[in-house]
């Protein structure tokens, strides 16, 4: 019996994924559970584990292509169910196998997976099987018509390389002819990529990229976003900082403003309540979060990701530093997981800790506002009727006009300001 295996659907809004290595070949024994392909999506990178025990008797894409969510990923080759066995099979519920942690760096685990759906079951056939694995090199033979291997014949085209989408993946005349298309498309960019080697460069777009700039159009798209910025003087943070550095440093843990921020914002957020929300147009209702998760933008060579860290509002200074500074490693070394990235109820993002002033942050949809943190920096202000040395700490707030008022965004800053510029407030 047949079992074709699909790439499942991980949730949070992931629809596709690029191959970055396939553990198995074609005729290999597999058990359930062990890893066939590192995909890498938009968000994480995983291994996928096999749903059953048997024999690849058939791959589906190479190194480098991008799949979607319900494409096939491999052909299994169960032994010993047909007839009733087989259809029973066929009817089962949808299963979660266990992930495969990925041992090596740069990638991550995703905690839910789910197998193909109820009809992807084939009656058995030695077509596309290969056992005897002394012969890598033995022809392949696909699900195909015989006008489409004619055509592909014709065209000088490996059928063993076209995805189907006839019936049960069988390929079509019609998969042929995208494929000669495709081919002669690429031939023709080929050539002109080749005379303008000097002058521009190519790079092909990561998924973490693809989906930034989807979600950074939709956020355009969907909310109205209105900016508000502030200054301020936070010389009383500074000096409690500085007292206390060398003691988290003893924690093997690097205590910077952030996790002051954080916790001044958690703070602010359950008293104004329109900050934590998001509004539910399908169903004309606004959501009200009572609890307060704070995503991080995090700044990476593959792009920016934004783990959240839960309940900022219930853990102490330490608690916080301890979880950003863990996050940092994890975000660099690409090994977040579905569950550090999602429940996020309001987002920060720190530019100011490579130089930046202000900016006007585009809001991670469909979250009701974003924080901008600029570069602390020095400089005159008034005290007491006096000039002195001030410790400046731009904000920028960028909120969706639909849920938050004007007023609403200031008396949010104003609060921000009121624990960040008396920080022993934060205590009570």
């Amino acid at each position: 019996m047949r079992y074709i295996f699909k790439f499942p659907d991980i949730g949070e809004g992931i629809t596709e994924g690029r191959i970055l290595e396939w553990y198995i070949k074609k005729g290999q024994s597999v058990n359930s559970g062990d890893a066939l392909v590192k995909m890498e999506t938009d968000k994480v990178v995983a291994d996928i584990p096999s749903p059953r025990k048997g024999i690849i008797a058939v791959i589906f894409g190479n190194v480098g292509d991008v799949i979607n969510v319900e494409d096939p990923l491999v052909e299994i080759e169960i032994a010993d169910i047909s007839g009733e066995a087989a259809r029973e099979l066929a009817k089962e519920k949808k299963q979660t196998p266990e992930p495969v942690p990925v041992e090596e760096e740069g990638s991550g685990v995703v905690g839910t997976l789910e197998i193909a759906s109820d009809n992807a079951i084939l009656s058995s056939s030695s077509e596309g099987l290969t056992i005897n694995q002394d012969l890598p090199d033995a022809p392949k033979k696909v699900l195909a018509t015989p006008v489409a291997r004619a055509m592909a014949k014709d065209f000088g085209i490996d059928i063993n390389t076209v995805k189907g989408t006839g019936p049960a993946n069988r390929i079509t005349k019609k998969d042929i002819q995208k494929a000669y298309d495709t081919r002669y498309e690429k031939k023709q960019i080929e050539n002109t990529e080749t005379s303008q080697d000097s002058l521009v460069e190519y790079e092909t777009l990561s998924q973490i990229r693809k989906t930034i700039a989807k979600n950074m159009i939709a956020s355009k798209h969907n909310a109205a976003h209105m900016s508000a910025f502030e200054e301020l003087e936070i010389s009383k943070l500074v000096a409690i900082r500085n007292k206390y550095k060398a003691q988290f440093t003893e924690q093997d843990l690097k205590l910077s403003y952030l996790p002051f921020i954080l916790k001044a914002v958690a703070l602010s957020l359950k008293n104004h309540k329109s900050l934590n929300s998001e509004m539910d147009l399908d169903n004309n209702r606004m959501i009200y979060k009572n609890f307060v998760n704070i995503g991080i933008a995090v700044d990476t060579d593959n792009g920016l990701v934004v783990p959240v860290i839960k309940n900022v509002d219930n853990l102490s200074i330490s608690d916080i530093t301890s979880q950003i500074n863990m996050f940092a490693k994890k975000a660099q070394n690409r090994k977040l997981t579905m569950e550090d990235l999602k429940d996020g109820t309001f987002t920060i993002t720190n530019y100011g800790s490579i130089g930046g002033l202000f900016a006007v942050p585009i809001i991670n949809y469909p979250q009701a506002g974003i924080l901008g943190i600029g570069r602390i920096h020095q400089k005159p202000v008034v005290k007491d009727t006096s000039i002195v040395i001030g410790n400046i700490l731009p904000l920028s707030l960028s909120v969706d006009h639909r849920i938050v008022d004007g007023g609403e965004a200031t008396r949010f800053i104003n609060d921000i300001k009121k624990y960040l510029e008396d920080p022993v407030r934060m205590l009570f």
